[in-house]
C-alpha cells in the first residue's frame, strides 16, 4: 500500500518549519511548502505514481530534487534530510508549533532570543512577561500564548477532514479487497463530515471465516496494534491517528452504522425515545421484550420511531429529530447542484495554473461558469493586481470566452477590505467586473466593534458582492478574528450581499453553525473552493459538506443558479 499524500506532505511541511527556524534560505523553505501543498491537494496517490514510474517533476512546484525525495519517502518511509536537521534544531520545538498561532517565525524568535526549547519554558516565559517585548509579539499575544499553553493537552490537533479522507479512502479500498468482505464503511465524525476528526471508526460486514481483522492489522501504515480480536481491532497509524474496526452481521448492520456514526447526543435522544416506548436500542438492533424488531438498515430504525431518514451530517441533536418527526427536514444541497465555482486564483497572482488551465479543468468537472478572482494590489505577498493588470486580465478573459465552449468565465477579483472599510480598487474599475468577492487579509486584531464596522462599511459599496472566508480562521492554525457575525449577516441581508462558504480544507469558513444562522436570517451563500491549483477545484465537496451540516439546501446557495439568474443577483445598482 502507498504512503498517503497527507503523510508525505506533513514530512515536507515539518522540514520547511525546521529549516525556517534554522535560518535557511527562504526560497528553499517556500519550495518545500509549495511541494507539500501540491502533494496534499493532488487527486492521485504519490505512491501509485511512483509505482507506475511516472515523472513527479511534471507536477506544479515539484522539481527533480523534490521528486527524488518523494520517491525516497514512498519506498523507505523516511526523509533523511529531515532526520539530519532534527539533530541541529531541538526536537521539542515541534511541540511548540502544535500550539495555535505559533508558526516557525515566532518559534524561531522565542528560541533565538529567550532560549525557549519546550512548552514548559514557554509557559514560564509568558507568566513572567518576557514574551511581550519580543519583536512581533506584544502584551495581547503573550496573554493569548499563556492561555493556549495552559489548555494544551500535549495531544496533536484533531485531523482535518480532508487529511482524514486521504488516509481513510486507501485503507477502505484495501479492506474491500479482502476475501469474504461484503461492505465496509467509515462511520463516526468522518461520516457526519465534521471539519476535523479525532479518530476513524470503520464498520464491516463479512462472511464467516473472513480474515478482515487480520488484514486490517497488517495494513502497511499501521504503527501499533493496540488490540485485535475476532470481530474488533484497534490500531494506531504511523501518523498517530487511531483507527477502530468493527465487524458485524448483516442483520445488525443498520443498528451498528447508526450507533457508530453518532453523534453521542443524537444517539442518546433516540435511546430516550426508545425507553419511553419500552424498547431498547443499541449497536445490535432495536428490541422490545427481548425480541429484535429492527436493525438491518438505518431507515428501518428511524421509521420504527415515526421519523424520516436523517442524513448523517444532521445528526447532532440540534433539532433534526423534531424536524424528521414533523416532516420538515431540509433536502440538503449536494455537489451535483453546484453549477460553478466563484473563487479561484491563477498564475497572475499566487495560483499555480493559468487562466486557461483553470477554465478547462472546471469545464471537465461539468461547471457552467467560473469566476477568476485573483488578489488585488494590497496583498503584495501574492503579487496582487492593480487596476492596469486587472484590466489586462479582463481582456484575456474576454478573448478566452470567445474560444471556449460549454463554460463562461466571469470577470472578478478578490478585493482586500482595508482597515477603514474601503475596498482596494476604485469603483471606476470595479464597475467593469461581473462580480467581486471581498475579504480581510490584514489587521486581524481590531476590536470586535471596529472589525464589524469595517466589514459593514465595505458592504455599503454597491460593488461589494460576496464576503469571502468571513471569520478569517485557519483550522488548527489561526483563530477567527473577533467579529459580530450576526450583525454582519444582518448587514448583508439589508444590502443585498452574500457570504462565502470557503471550501479550502483549512478554512471551511463559514462553519456549520454560521451557515444555519445565515439560512435562518435569509442570507444566501456561495460555496467556492478558493482554489490555487487545478487539483484544488476538487475541494468543492468539503464546502458542500459544511453547508449540509448547516442545513443548507440548493435554494440557499447562489452558485446552484443558472448563469443568467446568477448575473442578476450581483446587480445592486
Amino acid at each position: 500500500m502507498p504512503v498517503s499524500n497527507v503523510n508525505i506532505a506533513r514530512l515536507f511541511n515539518r522540514l520547511a518549519d525546521l529549516l525556517e527556524i534554522d535560518g535557511a534560505n527562504p526560497f528553499r523553505v517556500r519550495a518545500y511548502r509549495n511541494a507539500a501543498q501540491t502533494i496534499r491537494s493532488h487527486s492521485r496517490s504519490m505512491g501509485e505514481m511512483v509505482a507506475q514510474e511516472e515523472d513527479l517533476s511534471e507536477l506544479p512546484g515539484i522539481g527533480k530534487e523534490i521528486a527524488a525525495k518523494i520517491k525516497t519517502i514512498v519506498e523507505h518511509g523516511r526523509l533523511p534530510q529531515l532526520e539530519r536537521i532534527e539533530t541541529r534544531v531541538p526536537a521539542e520545538l515541534s511541540d511548540m508549533m502544535q500550539i495555535e498561532g505559533l508558526g516557525p517565525k515566532r518559534v524561531k524568535v522565542l528560541y533565538r532570543d529567550l532560549k525557549i526549547r519546550s512548552i514548559e519554558d514557554l509557559r514560564r516565559a509568558a507568566q513572567t512577561h518576557r514574551i511581550r517585548d519580543l519583536p512581533g509579539f506584544g502584551e495581547k499575544t503573550e496573554k493569548t500564548i499563556l492561555r493556549r499553553v495552559q489548555t494544551w493537552t500535549g495531544q496533536a490537533p484533531r485531523t482535518l477532514l480532508a487529511e482524514a479522507e486521504d488516509i481513510a479512502e486507501p485503507m477502505l479500498r484495501y479492506l474491500k479487497d479482502c476475501k469474504g468482505v461484503k461492505r465496509v464503511i467509515i462511520a463516526g465524525s468522518y461520516r457526519r463530515r465534521k471539519e476535523t476528526i479525532g479518530d476513524l471508526d470503520i464498520l464491516a460486514t463479512a462472511k464467516t471465516g473472513s480474515d478482515v481483522v487480520q488484514r486490517f492489522t497488517r495494513y502497511e501504515d499501521v504503527g501499533e496494534v493496540v488490540s485485535s480480536g475476532k470481530t474488533r481491532s484497534t490500531v494506531h497509524l504511523k501518523s498517530g491517528l487511531q483507527v477502530d474496526l468493527r465487524v458485524v452481521p448483516d442483520a445488525s448492520y443498520g443498528a451498528a452504522l447508526h450507533y457508530f456514526t453518532g453523534s453521542k447526543s443524537h444517539n442518546i435522544a433516540l435511546r430516550t425515545m426508545a425507553q419511553k416506548r419500552k424498547m431498547k436500542i443499541n449497536e445490535y438492533g432495536v428490541y422490545k421484550s427481548n425480541k429484535k424488531i429492527a436493525g438491518r438498515t438505518e431507515t428501518d430504525i428511524y421509521k420504527l420511531f415515526g421519523l424520516a431518514y436523517i442524513d448523517p451530517e444532521l445528526r447532532e441533536n440540534r433539532g433534526e429529530i423534531e424536524a424528521a418527526r414533523d416532516k420538515r427536514l431540509p433536502k440538503l444541497v449536494s455537489v451535483k447542484d453546484i453549477r460553478g465555482d466563484l473563487h479561484m486564483h491563477t498564475t497572475a497572482t499566487d495560483g499555480r495554473n493559468s487562466l486557461r488551465d483553470m477554465a478547462e479543468a472546471a469545464a471537465q468537472r461539468g461547471y457552467e461558469y467560473i469566476a477568476i478572482t485573483d488578489h488585488s494590489r494590497h496583498l503584495t505577498v501574492a503579487n496582487g493586481l492593480d487596476a492596469k493588470r486587472l484590466m489586462k486580465q479582463v481582456e484575456a478573459i474576454d478573448r478566452l470566452n470567445g474560444e471556449l465552449r460549454n463554460i463562461t468565465i466571469l470577470t472578478a477579483i478578490e478585493l482586500d477590505i482595508l482597515e477603514r472599510g474601503t475596498l482596494d480598487l476604485p469603483d471606476s474599475v470595479l464597475k467593469e467586473l461581473d462580480l467581486t468577492i471581498c475579504s480581510i487579509h490584514s489587521s486581524f486584531r481590531l476590536s470586535r466593534k471596529k472589525q464589524t464596522e469595517r466589514v459593514l462599511r465595505a458592504m455599503d459599496n454597491p460593488y461589494f458582492n460576496i464576503f469571502a472566508h468571513p471569520t478569517g480562521r485557519l483550522i488548527n492554525k489561526r483563530e477567527a478574528y473577533d467579529i459580530d457575525l450576526e450583525r454582519v449577516v444582518a448587514g448583508a441581508k439589508e444590502r443585498g450581499c452574500y457570504l462565502e462558504v470557503n471550501a479550502e480544507p483549512e478554512r471551511l469558513d463559514l462553519n456549520d453553525d454560521a451557515c444555519r444562522m445565515a439560512k435562518h436570517m435569509g442570507v444566501k451563500v456561495a460555496i467556492s473552493t478558493d482554489a490555487h491549483s487545478v487539483s484544488s477545484l476538487d475541494h468543492m465537496r468539503f464546502g458542500v459538506d459544511q453547508a449540509r451540516r448547516g442545513w443548507l439546501e440548493a435554494s440557499d446557495v447562489i452558485n446552484t443558479r443558472p448563469l443568467n439568474t446568477l448575473r442578476r443577483l450581483f446587480k445592486r445598482i
